[in-house]
């Protein structure tokens, strides 16, 4: 077995083990959260179905970018939810139910909106470019719906023991994965150097920008679901991207290079929202029963 197999291999079983733990800590109701709320679903799918494509295209065609970050770009705004995100929208405050049910309600209608997508912007471009439903249902399947279920089922007929197990298995997938993707970044570290003076950095910075602040201004007047959303809009799928690129174009080898970059970046801009919403979020906590109230301009 080489290298990059038992990465690859370390890699699916952190991610597994991560998403696994997550549905630990969900339930059934969270699972179709977004489905008993329509309006918030259709804010939802035009926040990343439809203006975060329409954005990366208005990038692509305004700057001169290296035709690598131009794939980047667009496949990113194609993909759905990443299995992480929960974990990261729960820190900054934001509605667990929703982003349970964002997150599987975006990986099913990413079956069929991914490959329409596609073959619309191949239309749009003359690019003879497709996405088969097949390939996107496997992914979703194995990075999202399998393990979430799972977790779901456990936390069902086993409660005790998803309470036990999940804080270990998710510590347990968190170390994986850094010891998976460690080798993968330092790697493609010189491949993302070479490719900064083409306006990589500056076009994913504002990529993210714009995901935060349409998902912020979409998720309606609730403020965690705002999180939520924001969140979601600006953090794409790596996996799904780098298969609509490997599928498509699968000569250009610095689009995985853009990619795995994209999360780190990603990840920087993002903080200090996060940061922002969590400070928000604890701000309006109510107090403890007995608690002696204390004047909110103390606690700023």
């Amino acid at each position: 077995m080489t290298l990059a197999l038992i990465i690859g291999l370390v890699l699916d079983i952190s991610m597994f083990l991560i998403v696994f733990a997550i549905g630990l800590n969900a339930t059934l109701k969270a699972f179709n959260y977004v489905f008993r709320h329509p309006g918030l679903l259709i804010r939802s799918l035009v926040s990343m179905n439809v203006v975060m494509p329409a954005a990366a295209i208005v990038v692509t065609l305004t700057f001169d970018l290296d035709r690598a970050i131009k794939i980047a770009l667009v496949a990113l705004s194609l993909s759905p939810v990443p299995p992480l995100l929960p974990s990261k929208q729960a820190k900054a405050g934001g509605s667990g139910d929703f982003a349970i049910g964002l997150l599987s309600a975006m990986a099913i209608a990413a079956i069929g909106i991914i490959p329409i997508s596609v073959a619309l912007i191949g239309q749009i471009f003359d690019l003879d470019i497709h996405m088969p439903a097949g390939r996107v249902a496997a992914i979703i399947a194995e990075t999202v719906l399998a393990p979430l279920g799972a977790g779901i089922a456990v936390q069902y007929f086993a409660p005790e023991l998803a309470k036990k197990i999940s804080l270990p298995l998710s510590s347990a997938g968190t170390v994986l994965l850094v010891v998976a993707v460690l080798p993968i970044l330092v790697k493609s570290l010189p491949g993302f150097w070479a490719l900064v003076g083409n306006g990589v950095v500056i076009s994913l910075i504002l990529f993210s920008l714009v995901g935060l602040a349409v998902g912020h201004f979409l998720g309606g007047p609730d403020p965690d679901n705002r999180t939520v959303l924001a969140l979601a809009t600006a953090t794409r799928h790596p996996a799904i991207a780098m298969a609509i690129a490997a599928v498509n174009f699968p000569d250009q080898k610095a689009v995985g290079v853009v990619l795995i970059w994209y999360l780190i970046i990603g990840a920087l801009v993002s903080a200090p929202y996060v940061k922002w919403r969590t400070k928000l979020h604890a701000a309006a906590a109510p107090l403890p029963q007995g608690a002696p109230a204390v004047p909110r301009s103390w606690g700023r």
